[in-house]
């Protein structure tokens, strides 16, 4: 299980967390959601140790994180950054990098990490891309070869920041079906999600943050029964039980 215990976390002066506890178990989604400013990138790097925590404790399988090696804690934990730039590499070289928290010294890279790696991209279902440039790929393709990377890995939990942002619907669709299967592959998957019905679609849990604090954890159709998502955001949800979705409802 991956804990954050009271956290408290920002940048320089700037406390953007207060007092934040939550956990992410394996084999579950769980999806971040909350106005703008209100902390959920920032609780992702301070689970990653990107950030340093001003008070409280990340535990990692009952392990405090920071009595964990970069490496060590990379070997649990897979992060995958929002605006990441497009590195002049082929798909099958990015995913390589996935292994490197596993390599002992001298560092190179073995057949076992090469079948990881090939493994990881049929996963996916982009082991034809292996040797094309990631720049000649489309976003959502892109996107799901940062994934195979994460799933090369090889960790228990895989955080990510806004996944979906830039692609269309078509491939926000396919990309959470993705992040639904690594659960069946035993991953802790947590997300940082800005459209709501695909959070509530999708996810086994919701993580509802407001200024920096937790303002309500359920699961969807329990968040979708409270008042918190019309409270936050200031629109309501509609959920059709024919069609199994949900919709935004405005409030004029």
């Amino acid at each position: 299980m991956l804990e954050l215990k009271k956290i408290c976390a920002g940048y320089g002066k700037k406390q953007i967390l207060t007092d934040l506890s939550l956990s992410f178990s394996k084999s579950e989604l769980i999806s971040i959601i909350g106005p703008n400013g209100s902390g959920k990138s920032t609780m992702l790097k301070a689970a990653m140790g990107i950030i340093p925590i001003l008070s409280g404790e990340v535990s990692i399988d009952e392990e405090n994180a920071n009595d964990l090696s970069r490496s060590r804690r990379a070997q649990k934990v897979a992060y995958l950054a929002q605006g990441k730039s497009v590195p002049d590499m082929t798909v099958g070289q990015l995913v390589l990098h996935g292994r490197f928290p596993h390599l002992s010294y001298p560092r190179r890279y073995t057949e076992k990490d090469r079948d990881i790696v090939f493994a990881a991209l049929k996963e996916l279902g982009i082991a034809d891309l292996a040797n094309r440039p990631l720049s000649s790929l489309s976003g959502g393709m892109r996107q799901n070869a940062y994934i195979a990377m994460a799933l090369a890995q090889d960790t228990d939990y895989i955080l990510l920041d806004e996944p979906t942002a830039y692609l269309d619907i078509s491939h926000q669709l396919e990309l959470m079906k993705t992040l639904q299967k690594l659960t069946s592959l035993g991953k802790g998957v947590v997300t940082v999600l800005h459209d709501l019905p695909l959070a509530f679609a999708f996810s086994d849990r919701i993580v509802v943050l407001k200024e920096g604090a937790l303002a309500a954890e359920a699961a969807p159709i329990e968040m979708y029964k409270s008042p918190v998502i019309r409270e936050v955001f200031g629109v309501g949800l509609d959920y059709s039980r024919e069609e199994q979705s949900y919709r935004y409802q405005y409030y004029r």
